[in-house]
């Protein structure tokens, strides 16, 4: 089940193990909405904060919405994971850059990661994008820049 891959997964991780020799950071991905429970995602983003702090790794949330989407990355300004560069592109609006302290960055990634399915009302006057929304964790290098 995926939860129990994720539990095995998180304790591996916080033990210092990784299976198969993968990075650490490497199955901190999800699709939005989710089946996970509250405190799951609370522990991946934890995780997640730890794994951006300590490596050259960026995070990164996508939302699509029907012609449109949105693409928000955070990446450690410091050594000690307190600042965060916020980089957020918006199709119509373009990139916008930010420095936002780690508490923000830990709240709206659980707003966004927690973010339950439309309403059908929703549905019907917007139309669904075909694409959930995705969190995942990769290498600075591979994040889309302006």
């Amino acid at each position: 089940m995926a939860s129990e891959r994720h539990n095995e997964t998180w304790t591996a991780h916080h033990a210092g193990i990784t299976p198969d020799d993968e990075a650490p950071w490497a199955d901190l991905e999800m699709a939005v909405p989710t089946d996970r429970d509250h405190a799951s995602v609370v522990a991946l983003v934890e995780c997640a904060l730890v794994e951006l702090t300590h490596e050259t790794v960026g995070a990164v949330f996508v939302s699509r919405q029907v012609g449109r989407s949105t693409r928000t990355q955070y990446v450690a300004g410091d050594d000690v994971g307190e600042q965060f560069q916020k980089r957020h592109f918006d199709d119509r609006l373009g990139w916008h850059e930010t420095t936002v302290p780690r508490r923000t960055v830990r709240d709206e990634l659980i707003t966004q990661l927690t973010r339950s399915p439309s309403t059908p009302a929703e549905r019907s006057s917007e139309g669904v994008a075909k694409e959930p929304d995705t969190f995942v964790v990769k290498p600075v290098r591979e994040l889309r820049t302006p």
